[in-house]
């Protein structure tokens, strides 16, 4: 990572959603969360979560429980034009390899192949590996099936190697045997870094040795294996050069784990970003992010423009130099591509919005039904249980510890009414309380 960060732009404020699949659909269709409606991580078809149905105060809206659809009379899902849809159309050989997590089991959304990818690599519709080891065929069993069993990849089985490494290994293989005359995108979503956790043996020794307690020593490994697959493309690429006319990508799809299944102290790990993995926090929308495009975008630069996930779908077109393509959604990000190219690009004026009329499981800070905007310096959170907000400087205060809310009522009132505005327009699912059976009210109903 610090390597292609070397070699292109580091964005310090680049955003994702607080779990998974909002932000995989983001990507796949270049629409919010509040637009796509699949707000949730997906997995069982036409289901809500059981920890949502049966919510102590709240009940929960039927979000679009089975993830994108290429086809239109798909329920609870949404119907878009995937990006990989447009980049086959127009003559890439595209690539999926890893984690998909598009769309629920028995829909369209759960294979790539639906999506415009010519080749999937061991993409389905969970998100997480039932085994990360070869020696565990990856959790398949030949007497049981398990939905979180990694498919394909069968050629590994028994072999003492990590699903990093295997998942790598296919990608390369791939992309050797791509057609020559074709441009290709591959789309690279490890499942690491993901529960369970598991220890890639190649660099435990150390980490134990640095003295971290188990479960740290495991997810420092995962975090190199991923780095080490990151290194080795480069690599690929450079061997057959190819690296004056690839662009690299790199992105997270939430903030690092840090409610559960972590060594030491629960919601501290991305200090000093606050809390983690599913949390309105800095912590758990923030993501590193890093775009290398040679002779394009300043090597060894630095932004701090702010760019969301749904971002990703317009600039990636544009670098491919499509133009004119039809969706049949609506597109909510704008491209960044004058960042990368050094131009001016006046962000500070445009508010990001994150939705989420949900329940992940998992308790601590920030964490919960919740919905937020952030404008400039400023950042509101509004929590659906209680109809309380917070607001918070991000730029004085990055670690979100003094709740502003009470001293400064202007900026309170304007946030809440351009967020309440925003989830108007958008038709915004919103959860009920059960004691009243009311809609949770929109948040500038307080002023």
């Amino acid at each position: 990572m610090e390597r292609l960060a070397s070699q292109g732009v580091k964005f310090t404020q680049a955003y994702a959603t607080p779990v998974c699949s909002p932000t995989r659909v983001s990507l796949m269709t270049g629409m919010n969360a509040t637009s796509h409606r699949v707000t949730n991580w997906t997995l069982k078809k036409g289901m809500l979560k059981p920890l949502e149905v049966n919510h102590e105060t709240l009940e929960f809206p039927t979000w679009n429980v089975n993830g994108l659809s290429p086809s239109k009379d798909k329920s609870n899902a949404i119907y878009c034009t995937p990006l990989p849809q447009i980049l086959h159309d127009t003559g890439y050989f595209t690539i999926h390899v890893g984690k998909a997590h598009f769309g629920a089991i028995g829909t369209p959304g759960e294979n790539p192949l639906n999506l415009g990818f010519d080749i999937n690599i061991a993409g389905h519709a969970a998100g997480a590996p039932k085994s990360y080891y070869g020696t565990e065929n990856f959790g398949n069993n030949a007497n049981k099936e398990d939905i979180w069993a990694v498919p394909g990849l069968k050629k590994y089985h028994g072999k003492d190697i990590f699903l990093t490494e295997a998942l790598t290994k296919e990608a390369l293989l791939t992309l050797n045997n791509a057609p020559k005359d074709s441009p290709f995108f591959l789309y690279m979503a490890h499942y690491a870094v993901h529960t369970p956790l598991y220890a890639d043996n190649r660099f435990l020794q150390k980490y134990l040795d640095m003295g971290l307690d188990e479960k740290e020593a495991k997810y420092a490994t995962m975090v190199e294996g991923m780095d080490k697959s990151l290194g080795d493309i480069m690599d690929f690429l450079e061997k057959k050069k190819l690296t004056k006319n690839t662009i690299i990508l790199f992105m997270s799809d939430n903030g690092g784990l840090s409610a559960y299944a972590r060594g030491g102290e629960l919601h501290t790990h991305n200090k000093p970003l606050n809390s983690g993995k599913g949390s309105m926090y800095e912590g758990g929308i923030r993501e590193p992010m890093i775009v290398k495009w040679p002779g394009v975008a300043s090597e060894g630069s630095v932004t701090d423009k702010k760019v969301i996930i749904e971002d990703f779908y317009p600039t990636i077109l544009e670098m491919a130099g499509i133009k004119n393509y039809k969706t049949v959604q609506k597109i909510d990000g704008k491209s960044f591509t004058k960042i990368l190219k050094g131009q001016n690009m006046d962000l500070e004026n445009r508010p990001l919005f994150w939705h989420f009329p949900n329940e992940w499981g998992f308790k601590g800070p920030g964490i919960g039904a919740a919905s937020t905007v952030r404008l400039g310096d400023w950042k509101l959170i509004y929590y659906h249980n209680d109809e309380r907000m917070e607001l918070f400087n991000i730029k004085e205060d990055i670690g979100e510890q003094r709740d502003l809310s009470h001293e400064n009522l202007k900026k309170l009132e304007e946030l809440a009414k351009i967020l309440s505005e925003y989830l108007r327009d958008n038709n915004a699912q919103m959860p009920k309380h059960k004691i009243t059976g009311k809609q949770v009210a929109y948040p500038d109903s307080q002023f």
